[in-house]
């Protein structure tokens, strides 16, 4: 087995920490170090994490053992290649961008995301544009947001 550690940038969260474990029998793993370990309820936020499963296909939420929320998806080795590595990362990065407000009271304290430059544009815009026909049916609404794909790629002000 070998991994890699990534920080990747979405449209609208940016420095998600991804890890990809291969294992060269079985499958790929991604890996997403989601948020920090959750302080609130936890049957809260887990039925929040299925509620999400059941909603977003190719991504699945889950707790570690440290109580962090991780994001995962897997690819099987026979159908592992440059373009489904690149569809995997692009569609984690979507997943990520899409609950961003969802998820503001886990990744950061009092739910407000820190001051920053907000002028700042993701690093991998190339990647999700390269794959963003792939990403259908993550690029919509979500909280009466206008769809992601419309959106300019840098974090909002506030």
């Amino acid at each position: 087995m070998v991994s890699w550690d990534l920080v990747l940038d979405g449209r609208r969260r940016f420095d998600v920490r991804i890890t990809l474990i291969l294992d060269p029998l079985l499958a790929l793993v991604a890996w997403v170090h989601y948020a920090p370990p959750l302080n609130d309820s936890f049957r809260k936020s887990y039925r929040q994490f299925l509620r999400w499963n059941d909603e977003l296909p190719f991504a699945k939420f889950a707790l570690s053992a440290d109580e962090r929320p991780v994001l995962t998806s897997e690819v099987a080795v026979e159908r592992l290649d440059r373009d489904r590595l690149g569809v995997t990362l692009a569609r984690l990065l979507a997943v990520c961008d899409l609950l961003l407000d969802e998820s503001l009271h886990w990744l950061w304290p009092g739910g407000r995301r820190p001051a920053g430059d907000p002028d700042r544009v993701s690093r991998h815009a190339a990647l999700l544009e390269r794959y963003d026909d792939e990403l259908g049916e993550l690029v919509g609404t979500r909280s009466g947001e206008e769809p992601l794909d419309a959106a300019p790629a840098r974090v909002p002000a506030g």
